[in-house]
């Protein structure tokens, strides 16, 4: 038997027991599935039956299937640059936060050890204030402290 299936979120595990059990599978691309115009309306068996007559008169071109160590790796890789993304982000509020209440670091450069400085030094008047700004604090400490995590 000869098995094919659209990549999508479900990943490559299905395709990895096919091949262990002796099958051949291919995982195609949905945008290198040919399609005619005019073809809007997608069911799953509709899909189905495209797909086996496609790969019966093999207009169809798999991609390439990663072993479970390399789909590993690269669940690892999104995760940190995701998580660094979103360093930046919590990073970029604070600063927001600052500049809309006056404060801006006449340093140098920004996350040195002396923007912790001056960030440790800021008090606000206002409690909300004060419990916003140590939060988002405390939120950058936690997004450093896992990006570090990431990278041992």
């Amino acid at each position: 038997l000869h098995f094919c299936y659209e990549a999508g979120p479900t990943g490559y595990g299905l395709c990895r027991q096919l091949v262990e059990l002796g099958h051949r599978c291919d995982v195609v691309a949905p945008s290198l599935i040919p399609k005619r115009p005019g073809e809007r309306v997608k069911t799953n068996r509709r899909d189905a039956v495209t797909l086996a007559r496609l790969l019966r008169a093999g207009e169809l071109t798999g991609i390439w299937v990663p072993d479970a160590v390399h789909e590993a790796v690269r669940d690892l890789v999104r995760v940190r640059s995701s998580a660094s993304e979103d360093l930046r982000k919590k990073r970029q509020q604070l600063l927001s936060f600052l500049l809309r209440h006056g404060r801006v670091f006449s340093g140098r450069k920004n996350w040195g050890p002396a923007h912790a400085r001056w960030l440790a030094a800021q008090k606000f008047d206002h409690p909300a204030q004060q419990i916003v700004f140590q939060d988002q604090v405390d939120v950058i400490t936690d997004a450093q402290n896992r990006l570090e995590r990431l990278d041992a």
